[in-house]
């Protein structure tokens, strides 16, 4: 199925990449292995998940755009960019001719095990194979992948995150979850506590990890740090908008109005509400010497 002139054609990786995590980055991988046969490593990206266009589902998703682009982009993907609202009515064949063959000119593409495509989700990977065929596309189908007795999926590692098991979510994604936002001025409770922190609102549409602590990562000015992250309300305080508040291991400058990139490593323990501001100082303590140890044996064993 390979097509004369291949080599100015693009190899198209094909699904709703909302997090690249690890079975994304099988798809994609086997996109910029296909250079080598005279291909140029693409993707085809869409504004909004289907579930949303087509149900009105809200599907939260697992990497903020800008992230997940750059991540595209440094792995040296072209990104073709689509609304999804209009192509959704496209019947499956429609999309292969009208799409991937005459408007990107793909002369492979590259799926995953369940990819659907066309509309209602018609298209599966048989039909992919008879379409393509017929347009002269190489078709690459790529296996499920495996993590324990299930596949790795959007769904599973969005539980994940929800019910605190950030370190299976981190297995499955290949990275470190993580959210960028810009720091803003709190009530300075922490600096009063001894522990001064950053405070930072949650990214709109990103799956809103547990409330609770977690051994985190900071990465600014050309410095690592390692921070103690409370997601939540803060109900000490009778907060009541959830945020982010990072308590910056060793560091004491002032942040506000950057925006920090925050990487979330392990779920320390659960929010809770403290009998007092000096209970609550303890318990950073307790937390921030989690947090070294945490990263201590996390060297040690790396």
């Amino acid at each position: 199925m390979k097509t004369e002139n291949s080599q100015k054609k693009y190899a198209l990786a094909l699904g709703y990449f909302d997090g690249l995590h690890t079975a994304h980055t099988a798809v994609l991988n086997k996109a910029l292995q296909l250079e080598k046969a005279g291909f140029i490593p693409a993707v085809l990206v869409f504004d909004e998940h289907p579930r949303k266009i087509l149900s009105g589902d809200s599907v939260p998703f697992l990497l903020q755009r800008d992230k997940r682009d750059e991540k595209l982009m440094s792995m040296g993907l072209r990104i073709f960019y689509e609304s999804f609202s209009d192509i959704k009515d496209m019947s499956p064949e429609d999309f292969i001719r009208d799409i991937v063959f005459g408007k990107i000119g793909a002369g492979a593409v590259i799926s995953g095990y369940n990819y659907r495509f066309g509309k209602d989700g018609m298209g599966d990977s048989g039909e992919l194979l008879r379409l393509c065929e017929k347009y002269g596309i190489e078709v690459h189908v790529c296996d499920a992948m495996m993590y324990g007795d299930a596949p790795v999926s959007s769904t599973r590692i969005r539980r994940a995150v929800e019910e605190g098991n950030i370190s299976e979510a981190n297995t499955l994604l290949g990275f470190p979850f993580i959210f960028s936002a810009p720091v803003f001025s709190g009530d300075k409770r922490g600096r009063l506590l001894g522990a001064p922190t950053i405070n930072q609102y949650l990214p709109e549409g990103l799956v809103t990890p547990c409330f609770g602590v977690y051994a985190s990562k900071l990465y600014f000015d050309g410095n690592e740090y390692s921070g103690v992250t409370n997601v939540g309300s803060r109900p000490t305080f009778d907060g009541e908008n959830v945020r982010s508040e990072t308590y910056i291991i060793d560091y004491n400058g002032n942040l506000y109005g950057k925006n920090i990139s925050v990487e979330l490593y392990e779920f320390l323990r659960s929010e809770k509400k403290f009998p007092d501001a000096e209970a609550l100082k303890k318990q950073i303590a307790s937390d921030v010497e989690m947090t070294k140890k945490y990263f201590s044996d996390k060297n040690k064993k790396n």
